[in-house]
Formats: structure tokens, sequence, C-alpha cells
């Protein structure tokens, strides 16, 4: 009999999630018997969740807002990036059911960029706009592909200051009021504010000009919904090599599946499509 495994993502709310299109395709692309589900728990009920994953017959899963700070305290065991962005998305039992953790939205940032961009990481300047929690997973990425110099730019500069402090020497921070001056000498420009995120104002306008941007500087938002924000629309307009968020959804997928069901799985067009068929649907 087929050994048939079992893997959740988990949040609170998670009735948005995508994950589980995202899994359910690979389990079908492989042919491969077992589940992966979406299950609803409250920051209340989520220690207890984890605590009894063996007893409800799952493997592991994926964790979304708001708990991926409580994941990473109930690991055992856990990554380097989990161990330097302070938080977990991807959990797993072991063979001797120990509570593994890691935190896979850095492999899937980088990962996104390789596959719409060849190079990206040659370059050595990057901005990065935002100091909220997902910040860390870009910056622990852009370290671990050598870049030589990452300024965070946030309306709050002490927030900024302080991941600069956590991340060390090669990062620095800066306030809002300096980052149009600071896009003329970066090679690549990443967003992680909600700046023109669907239900965050829907912005008309971001509120910087890419025109002083270098020729060939790079432009990426991790943001998915709308695919084309208003960050990238006036990137790509001031003629910028822009990628969108998509693929760091779909790629950073990627690692968990492989601990849960034994296969490394490939990021298709066809599943891209199936995704965005699904958010133009929303």
């Amino acid at each position: 009999m087929a050994d048939v495994r079992h893997a959740f993502v988990t949040g609170f709310p998670i009735k948005h999630s995508r994950s589980p299109l995202i899994h359910n395709y690979w389990l079908q692309y492989y042919g491969l018997q077992g589940s992966y589900k979406a299950i609803e728990n409250s920051p209340e009920q989520f220690p207890y969740f984890i605590k009894t994953l063996g007893e409800k017959g799952l493997r592991g899963g994926n964790v979304t807002l708001p708990h991926k700070e409580a994941a990473f305290a109930l690991c055992v065991k856990y990554d380097e990036a989990a161990k330097a962005i302070g938080a977990v998305n991807t959990l797993w039992l072991d063979d001797k059911n120990i509570l593994n953790g890691s935190n896979t939205d850095a492999y899937g940032f980088a990962a996104n960029l390789d596959a719409q961009i060849a190079g990206w990481d040659q370059a050595k300047t990057a901005l990065v706009l935002g100091a909220g929690g997902a910040s860390r997973a870009i910056l622990y990425a852009l370290l671990m592909r050598g870049f030589e110099k990452i300024i965070i730019v946030n309306r709050t500069e002490q927030r900024a200051k302080a991941l600069a402090d956590h991340f060390g020497s090669r990062i620095t921070a800066a306030g809002w009021n300096q980052a149009q001056n600071l896009i003329r000498v970066a090679d690549i420009i990443i967003n992680t504010t909600s700046l023109g995120m669907s239900g965050h104002g829907d912005m008309q306008a971001f509120p910087l000009d890419f025109s002083e941007a270098k020729t060939g500087t790079i432009a990426t938002d991790i943001v998915y919904i709308p695919l084309e924000t208003p960050f990238l629309r006036q990137a790509r307009e001031a003629g910028l090599r822009c990628s969108d968020g998509l693929g760091m959804l779909l790629h950073q997928a990627v690692p968990g599946f492989e601990h849960w069901f034994g296969i490394r799985p490939d990021v298709t067009e066809e599943l891209r499509n199936i995704i965005l068929d699904d958010i133009l649907k929303a």
C-alpha cells in the first residue's frame, strides 16, 4: 500500500490561502496519494494544534499570519533561514517525530527572480522599501546572494535601524524622505510595503518617481494582488526591469512539498496560470 501523507496550511483567517491549490496541483501532477488542506486556528488554538500534528496524521504544513513567530517558538529544530528571520512558515515532523521549522520566503524570493530576471544577483546595491515582517526574509535572501550594500527605507526610521542592527554591517537604514534620492544608486528596488496592495487603499500612484533610476535597474514587488501593482506599473513605465510577486508565492512552496511528500516539484507555467485564474475570479 502506498504511503499516504497529509499536510496543511494554517492561519487566522485562512480561507484566502492559495496554498491548497498549489500543493494539490502537485499531488495530482506527480500522481501521489495524499492531501493538503486549509485548517483555521486562532492564536489560542494554534499551540495545541501544532503539538498534536502526529496524532492528527499530519506530516507537516505551512504557517501564515499571525502564527509565524509562534511556530518558531514551538520548533525543536530549525534551519539557518528561520533562525536569522526569527519566524517559521514551513513545519515538518522528521523520522523521530521531532518538529522542524524553516522559513522558505527568502528561498521563494530569490528563486522567483532567478526565473524571471537571470543574473539579478550580480547587482551590488539593493534598496528595500519597508521594514515590516516581510522584509526580514528579503534581507536574508539579499545577504545570502552576496549584495554588498542594502538600504532599508521606512517611514519609521527607527524600525529600519533595528532591522539593520539585527542583520549586520552590510545593511543601513534611512527614512522615507531619503527614498527618492536613493533610487539613483540602487541596482534593485524591492517593495515590501502594502502600498498599492488590493484592500490597502487601492492607490493609483506609488509615491516615488523611478525616472531617475540607473539604466538596467530591477524593480520587484512581493505583493501579487494586483499582479501589476502601482509600484511595478510606474517602474515599468520608467524603463526598469520588473518582476512580479506571484512567483515568490509559488517557489516558496517547493521545499515544503519536498519535505512532506518526498518529491521536489517544479513551478510550471500551467501552475502559474491556475493561480492567476483563481486571483481573477476573486
